[in-house]
């Protein structure tokens, strides 16, 4: 059934694809600009299919840097191209004119979703928490979906760690697609030689996302990120400062991770009521917030959306998470979602923008706490 349903998709896919390269032809055409069809039709075809192909082998890789910039050629494409249709059917304009138009529109859309993707941006956080700490304030960077690889490299990670390191955090998370696939691209290109550059009082921490699996290397994909200063949790709590306690969740592509209820009994979290306590989930999918939110987690977060990156993509995302951006109080756990440092795919946003988050915790005095919080 699988390769059933693969050959359907690329059957659709093949479709929409011959549709937008015809729209393309009548617009060169209508300047006298078109020559030597099967040609054309060759290279549109293989731009089309370069993500497949590109995955066939890792000679054939830089492929897939073609392949991503046409799916952004193909959504926005296809929207244009029958929007064209329309107006040149209810106009007297004509398909050379509204052509230019739609290129125009595209081009700029190019241009402004590559700044939102390459130009991060520090999304600043402040939260007051109903609960005593050791400490009076918890400043946290996070940041998620990286995709670190063969699109998004080196110059695009030091700007993350210099803006982090200036923020001078206490915790920095790493909420998962720290790599994008194939590790080789990261180890290739001495990505982790930038990440050990990350500083933080208590450390830096990390799950993985459904790409690492995607990628099938999990162990090189730890061990480098271990080599970089990064431990990657793995259903798994640790204890930070004596009262931290951090709880990294495989992500769900795994189907044998564990519950949030198994590990919040294996870190002994019910035991921790009459001592100050924080407790920290990291999950890289935001699949699920009711679970956490009556288990007594404080803070949740996670990555793995991107809002869609792509507008209008965002109108799904919102469908199809309770929180698929930003920060929402659930119950009395405090849940953060981010749009991703990176990008998946193409190297465009149109719907969001690269960023990170600079969260600052503030506790209340042990006296200004509510007695219910003040039991755990």
């Amino acid at each position: 059934m699988r390769i059933v349903w693969f050959l359907l998709f690329l059957g659709i896919y093949g479709l929409l694809s011959f549709l937008l390269g015809w729209s393309i032809k009548s617009w060169l055409a209508a300047f006298g600009a078109f020559r030597w069809e099967p040609p054309y039709w060759a290279v549109f075809f293989a731009a089309a299919f370069s993500p497949i192909i590109g995955r066939l082998h890792r000679v054939l890789k830089p492929l897939a840097v073609v392949g991503n910039v046409y799916f952004f050629l193909f959504e926005y494409g296809l929207v244009l191209s029958l929007a064209g249709a329309l107006i040149v059917r209810l106009t007297p304009l004509d398909p050379g004119t509204v052509g230019t138009a739609a290129s125009v529109v595209l081009a700029v859309a190019a241009a402004a979703g590559y700044r939102n993707a390459h130009s991060p941006v520090k999304r600043r956080l402040v939260l007051h928490v109903d609960k005593p700490g050791r400490s009076r304030t918890l400043r946290i960077a996070l940041a998620s979906d990286f995709h670190l690889g063969i699109m998004s490299g080196r110059r695009h990670l030091q700007q993350f760690v210099d803006g982090v390191n200036a923020a001078d955090p206490d915790l920095v998370l790493l909420a998962g697609d720290i790599v994008d696939d194939d590790a080789h691209w990261f180890i290739r290109r001495n990505m982790g030689d930038v990440l050990r550059r990350l500083k933080a009082r208590h450390g830096v921490y990390g799950v993985l996302g459904n790409h690492e699996y995607y990628g099938g290397q999990i162990p090189a994909v730890v061990e480098e990120l271990a080599k970089a200063g990064i431990r990657i949790l793995r259903d798994e709590t640790v204890l930070i400062d004596g009262w931290i306690h951090l709880t990294g969740r495989e992500d769900a592509t795994n189907r044998n991770r564990k519950t949030l209820e198994d590990l919040k009994r294996e870190a002994g979290l019910e035991e921790t009521r009459n001592t100050p306590s924080f407790w920290i989930v990291m999950n890289h999918t935001p699949d699920d917030l009711k679970t956490p939110a009556e288990a007594g987690v404080d803070l949740h977060v996670s990555g793995h959306t991107h809002r869609g990156q792509l507008w209008p993509n965002h109108w799904l995302t919102r469908r199809m998470f309770e929180l698929d951006y930003g920060y929402m109080k659930k119950n009395r756990m405090h849940a953060v979602v981010s749009s991703g440092y990176g990008f998946w795919g193409p190297p465009f946003r149109t719907g969001s923008r690269s960023e990170w988050w600079d969260i600052e915790l503030v506790f209340l005095p042990e006296d200004a706490a509510s007695p219910e919080r003040r039991r755990g």
